[in-house]
């Protein structure tokens, strides 16, 4: 009896975590960011995978330097390599962890292109298209799989935004973002 309420207990740490998404999409990107700071504090570097997973792919898009966004989705991605079976699980979260790569892999396509990496860009690209079946028809599926897609035609132009001095990914033409849309945790 007990075991079954740990597990339907919410995990206290992704609530924090989705309290400081409301904020940023409410638009305090400062606020956000230092609650995420803190939070990552918290969790340290070799803190639970899928805390830092999550937190790590929110905090990228609350930094002003694109080489920084880099940094934390690489974190991002390097935590949802280490979740392991059980852990998955565990949260019987595994269709949920594995639906995060295509975003994970757009992140890290557009802060290449943003950066003027388009081989690295395209590289990543090549793998959000690959993981884009384990999406759900939804919203947020349709979403991650049109970002996919314009990130894809604005690499066969010419040039990337980054060399050519044009937007960026939450610039792209006629408005829209390159990168794909944020779940809520």
């Amino acid at each position: 009896m007990a075991e079954q309420q740990e597990q339907a207990a919410p995990d206290a740490m992704m609530t924090r975590i989705g309290q400081a998404v409301m904020l940023h999409h409410a638009g305090d990107r400062e606020e956000a960011r230092g609650r995420f700071l803190h939070l990552w504090g918290e969790i340290g570097e070799g803190g639970d995978a899928l805390h830092r997973c999550t937190l790590a792919h929110y905090m990228a898009d609350t930094q002003d330097d694109p080489a920084d966004e880099l940094a934390w989705d690489l974190r991002a991605l390097a935590a949802a390599e280490e979740l392991t079976g059980d852990r998955i699980a565990e949260r019987h979260q595994s269709l949920a962890v594995r639906a995060i790569y295509p975003s994970l892999h757009l992140n890290l396509a557009a802060d290449y292109v943003k950066l003027g990496r388009s081989e690295a860009a395209r590289t990543h690209l090549r793998r959000a298209r690959g993981a884009v079946g384990v999406l759900g028809d939804d919203r947020y599926g349709d979403g991650v799989r049109a970002a996919i897609g314009r990130l894809e035609l604005r690499l066969e132009d010419t040039g990337t935004p980054a060399e050519t001095g044009g937007p960026d990914r939450f610039g792209g033409p006629g408005g829209e973002t390159l990168g794909p849309p944020r779940q809520r945790p």
